[in-house]
């Protein structure tokens, strides 16, 4: 089970990806969006804002997001730490109900770029 520093670690380099990443997926990376991830297996939520091309992650907090972010993600530690190393698809982790991801639609169509 992965541990709540792998999991900063893991979501400070999906940040750094997608500001080192070009075309449609800088562009659907520049939403100023707030985000949470709860990681399910830790009952943690990592709360923050996708911001000029970067998740920028300024809380922690035990449990379930106890606000609603305009992007919502959730999944086990293991799984974010598999996504973002390029060993989990996420499509195919979303598929099978192992990632949930929750925003507006027209969110939800800017970032399938990201995905």
């Amino acid at each position: 089970m992965a541990t709540i520093e792998e999991c900063r670690a893991a979501l400070g380099k999906l940040s750094d990806n997608m500001q080192g990443a070009g075309g449609d997926v800088r562009a659907a990376a520049a939403l100023d969006r707030s985000v949470s991830c709860h990681i399910t297996d830790l009952d943690v939520t990592f709360a923050g804002r996708l911001t000029d091309g970067r998740l920028e992650i300024d809380a922690t907090r035990p449990g379930a997001p106890g606000e609603r972010a305009q992007i919502r993600l959730a999944m086990a530690g293991d799984d974010l730490v598999a996504l973002v190393s390029g060993r989990l698809n996420f499509a195919t982790a979303w598929g099978s109900g192992r990632v949930r991801l929750e925003a507006s639609l027209l969110d939800l169509f800017r970032l399938r770029k990201l995905l």
